[in-house]
């Protein structure tokens, strides 16, 4: 028995382009589970974040400022078990980089959900990757979705072929939909990603066909649809005998 789950990546530039566009392409994309990047972070950001929230159909999990901008936002069929926002090491003069986490139920599912969003810089971007996968192998979940905006394609660095050594990518697994992400308006790179634990099959992922979404933010999100196997699938744990 698995359950079907969606997963929404989506870098939403803060909202400084049009906010209801960002929610009615949030909405159209009907996730599970959102994971946003450049969630509002400053001035009335919690309330920013809930309207978001509200208007996508949607409700705040996790995240915002206190994750450094990723944010978390999950159907009312979503059950929260857990969340926790992280802010990794800062180096001055750059901008702060955290993630947002959360362990959910999703039906008879249970797993871990990560938003990301990694440096412009290699080195840092490196740095960050080592610190945040050893993070996620801490969540107490059977499966894991790590979702967000890399900062680097595939073939462009170091960081995204390590995270895909580790979760694999969603969309090189079972493409469908577009495969590049920024700029929304001329799309020719793929910098946004869904990356999956074992045991999750990938039915599909990429970027959906929807109106106005040049018009929503510099970024094009990434949808990918999951099959999760149900907890009372997963593998009991036996005690070693003495």
């Amino acid at each position: 028995m698995s359950t079907h789950v969606r997963v929404l990546s989506y870098n939403v530039r803060s909202l400084r382009d049009d906010a209801d566009a960002v929610a009615r392409v949030i909405r159209a994309c009907a996730p599970d589970v959102a994971c946003i990047q450049e969630a509002p972070r400053f001035f009335r950001w919690r309330s920013r974040c809930a309207r978001l929230a509200r208007r996508s159909g949607l409700l705040v999990v996790t995240g915002g400022r206190t994750a450094a901008g990723n944010l978390i936002l999950a159907h009312q069929r979503t059950r929260v078990r857990a969340a926790a926002d992280v802010l990794l090491p800062w180096t001055p003069g750059k901008h702060r980089r955290g993630m947002a986490t959360a362990v959910v139920d999703v039906g008879a599912a249970r797993l871990g959900v990560a938003s990301v969003h990694m440096s412009l810089y290699p080195d840092e971007r490196s740095r960050h990757l080592t610190l945040a996968i050893e993070r996620l192998r801490g969540m107490a979940a059977p499966h894991l979705v790590v979702a967000g905006d890399i900062n680097e394609s595939p073939t462009a660095g170091a960081v995204w072929p390590a995270l895909a050594r580790a979760y694999r990518d969603a969309y090189a697994v079972a493409p469908d939909g577009g495969e590049f992400t920024y700029s929304s308006r001329q799309p020719r790179d793929r910098i946004d990603g869904v990356f999956v634990s074992g045991g999750i099959e990938v039915i599909g992922c990429g970027v959906p066909d929807l109106p106005e979404l040049a018009a929503a933010s510099d970024h094009l999100p990434v949808v990918a649809a999951l099959r999760v196997p149900a907890l009372e699938d997963q593998p009991k744990r036996t005690s070693a005998s003495a």
